[in-house]
């Protein structure tokens, strides 16, 4: 399923590197949503980006994590994996902009791409199964446990959006993060205390 979901962002984010008038008919914009009935954009836009870096990088990080977290789905959920999966993935897209959109529904000039706040869904979903799990960040050698990664990137996601210095859809980095783990436990609660007994082995406890 993820490699479905790269084959058909791909398809989606090329041809509108080429063409603007389809890029701005579905990348994501509160204010056409909100007063011109458009509500296809809240899905749509999770299949743009702004240019290849913007594309190759969040497509990367999900293959990276989607790949694994389809396993735990398969191990946890059977025959309903793969459609938990795309509800992870679709909820992420949709929930991660919902802020957004209750602050820019009355303006025109907001605008959003990308796929980062579903792929920060199944980050972090991935997260919730494997919090002592060793990320890696670029280059450098030393990995650094799941959780303390997801504890700091949500951090820095608030910090950031508050701050509004940069191009960067960070609310939707987090509230994608925060979806992403919660949807999981509410498919499979008793995931919230192997995801403790986890965290309390790591430290010691």
């Amino acid at each position: 399923m993820t490699y479905i979901i790269i084959i058909i962002t791909v398809l989606f984010s090329v041809p509108a590197f080429f063409n603007r008038t389809l890029f701005y008919k579905l990348q994501f914009n509160p204010y056409s949503i909100r007063h011109h009935n458009e509500w296809y954009r809240f899905f749509t836009y999770g299949f743009l980006h702004a240019d290849w870096i913007h594309l190759i990088i969040n497509m990367f990080v999900l293959l990276s994590f989607g790949l694994a977290v389809e396993q735990y789905f398969n191990y946890y959920f059977g025959v309903k994996a793969y459609l938990y999966y795309i509800l992870l993935y679709a909820g992420g897209i949709v929930f991660s902009v919902l802020y957004d959109y209750g602050k820019h529904k009355d303006d025109s000039y907001y605008n959003a791409v990308g796929a980062s706040g579903a792929v920060s869904a199944v980050v972090f979903s991935n997260i919730l199964f494997n919090p002592t799990g060793k990320l890696y960040l670029y280059f450098i050698p030393i990995g650094i446990p799941a959780i303390i990664f997801g504890v700091l990137y949500l951090v820095y996601s608030a910090y950031m959006s508050k701050r509004g210095s940069d191009n960067i859809g960070h609310n939707s980095h987090f509230y994608g993060a925060l979806f992403g783990m919660f949807f999981t436990i509410i498919l499979k609660p008793k995931l919230l205390l192997i995801f403790y007994q986890q965290i309390a082995a790591l430290f010691g406890n």
